[in-house]
């Protein structure tokens, strides 16, 4: 990591209010420079917050993940430069929106899928790996079903791009759209951007994509499944289903996987326990002390997988949503 994005994973690290204080130490231009990169980061991994922290003070990070993009480097720019922030922040937003195929954000998903269904499924993988996953998923979803199996296969197997097919396709979309933009270089597609996707386009075209990418490429369907459902999301499972999985995971288990989990899923998991066996738990949590990052996510990944195999044999039912799905007569 370059030392301007070790700052700004920093700054995500911190409460706001310190984060913007540290910020009123900066010079506008250093203002500047690490609010761009911050606006750039959708989101930080658990692990590079947990190098930079050891890097300047020596700690762990008492929370993984730290959430940035847009909206949060404004808000850090007006409580630093104040009055005086409303040239930093069009800065800032005329560099991200220059972004590959950024201008694609303001134009209406059913537009664009006008423009693209007659298009190569690679050209298509291309632009969806560029653009939020809700958005792609809007997009996805208006393509014919083999198109969309088309594109996702190759979606998921992109890698690096080469910043020449990028600047070509960016071109064409230009003379055809009638936008400007700048190219970047930058990492695009892969099972990530697949399985983010997914996770938010509707249920019926997620289940016939999975299926039909399962025929040919198990391995990559099941890598995608692995992504799409994490641990967090078990405390969107209704009550019954909960019990379900518990039934299905050792103690010893949760005891390390629940070091690492949110209060309002730690509540949820012991609610669901008898009294005793729930005081046992935190006994045994307690017992642990501190644990490794590594150890907590290996376990974790482990109760996710008995999940999945516990919906694959129709035991419970995952729900992406959280909300009651709607009953047919």
């Amino acid at each position: 990591m370059s030392s301007l994005h070790k700052a700004a994973v920093l700054l995500l690290t911190l409460p706001e209010d310190q984060a913007s204080d540290v910020m009123q130490r900066l010079s506008p231009r250093e203002v500047e420079q690490v609010s761009i990169e911050i606006a750039r980061m959708e989101r930080v991994s658990s692990e590079d917050q947990e190098d930079v922290i050891k890097e300047f003070a020596d700690t762990n990070p008492a929370a993984g993940g730290g959430a940035g993009g847009l909206e949060f480097a404004k808000k850090l720019v007006k409580n630093a430069l104040g009055s005086d922030s409303t040239g930093t922040i069009d800065n800032i937003r005329q560099s991200i929106e220059a972004l590959p195929f950024g201008f694609l954000r303001n134009v209406d998903s059913q537009n664009i899928v006008t423009y693209l269904t007659d298009e190569h499924p690679q050209t298509i993988a291309l632009i969806l790996a560029h653009l939020p996953a809700a958005f792609s998923a809007e997009i996805l979803g208006g393509l014919p079903q083999e198109r969309q199996i088309a594109v996702v296969r190759r979606m998921a197997t992109m890698s690096q791009t080469n910043p020449e097919i990028i600047r070509e396709v960016e071109s064409g979309l230009e003379r055809r759209m009638s936008s400007v933009m700048s190219q970047s270089f930058q990492i695009a597609g892969g099972v990530d951007s697949v399985a983010a996707m997914l996770n938010v386009i509707d249920r019926t075209t997620e289940r016939a994509l999975l299926e039909g990418l399962a025929t040919d490429e198990p391995d990559l369907v099941e890598e995608i499944r692995r992504l799409m459902f994490v641990f967090d999301d078990i405390g969107k499972l209704n009550q019954k289903d909960i019990q379900s999985v518990l039934k299905s995971v050792e103690s010893s288990q949760w005891a390390l996987a629940l070091k690492g989990a949110s209060p309002e899923l730690k509540d949820k998991i012991l609610s669901n326990m008898s009294q005793r066996a729930a005081d046992m738990l935190r006994e045994e949590m307690e017992y642990l002390g501190a644990v490794k990052l590594s150890a907590v996510e290996e376990v974790q990944q482990k109760i996710v997988d008995v999940v999945r195999g516990l919906e694959d044999s129709g035991v419970i039912e995952v729900n992406q949503s959280g909300e009651e799905e709607k009953l047919v007569q």
